[in-house]
């Protein structure tokens, strides 16, 4: 849940029910700046722990030539199934980029002038090779010739080698954010 405006007790005890109605833990998003005054500590209060620690980044669009990288509006074979349902509700235009090895693959999304990069991933056997590059280039390329002139993505702060490949393309942060969770039997711990 990304919470804006005026929260109270009685808000969270009903997102709380309807997470758990789901069979899922309630999830708060915290964002600095974005979230209502005093709702991160009383979720802490209330046993919430944190987690997902997240950086957001953005980047101008520089089209790079790319090779040895396929790029179709349709995911390709190697993509993790578990994504397609929500990757066929997307409805702005889309890339899917995938080395020709299949060892690397990523995702975009254009809107209004921004695109997103989604997805991005290497088989662990395949990292160091330059394959990530190739799909980021060739996405931010793709970006381009849409007309996109602003790149963004989200990226986890410990993963120190998508931070460099992000940082030599131009990425950097704007803020970072993290959620609120309760436990995996979706209570709040009790203190």
């Amino acid at each position: 849940m990304l919470p804006h405006g005026a929260w109270s007790p009685s808000l969270l005890e009903v997102a709380a029910r309807f997470y758990a109605g789901c069979g899922a833990p309630a999830r708060f998003q915290i964002t600095p700046g974005v979230v209502p005054d005093g709702l991160d500590a009383a979720l802490a209060a209330r046993g919430y722990d944190v987690a997902s620690p997240m950086s957001l980044q953005t980047a101008g669009v520089v089209s790079h030539p790319f090779h040895g990288v396929v790029l179709t509006d349709r995911p390709p074979e190697n993509w993790p199934v578990a994504d397609r349902p929500m990757l066929e509700r997307v409805t702005q235009p889309t890339a899917y980029a995938s080395a020709l090895d299949g060892a690397s693959l990523g995702r975009a999304v254009y809107e209004d002038g921004w695109a997103g990069i989604f997805g991005m991933a290497t088989r662990p056997d395949a990292r160091g090779r330059g394959g990530a590059a190739r799909v980021l280039a060739a996405l931010t390329s793709w970006a381009a010739d849409l007309g996109a002139t602003r790149l963004y993505l989200q990226v986890e702060p410990a993963n120190a080698p998508a931070l460099r490949l992000y940082a030599r393309a131009g990425f950097a942060e704007v803020c970072r954010y993290y959620y609120r969770v309760t436990s995996r039997d979706g209570e709040p711990r009790r203190r």
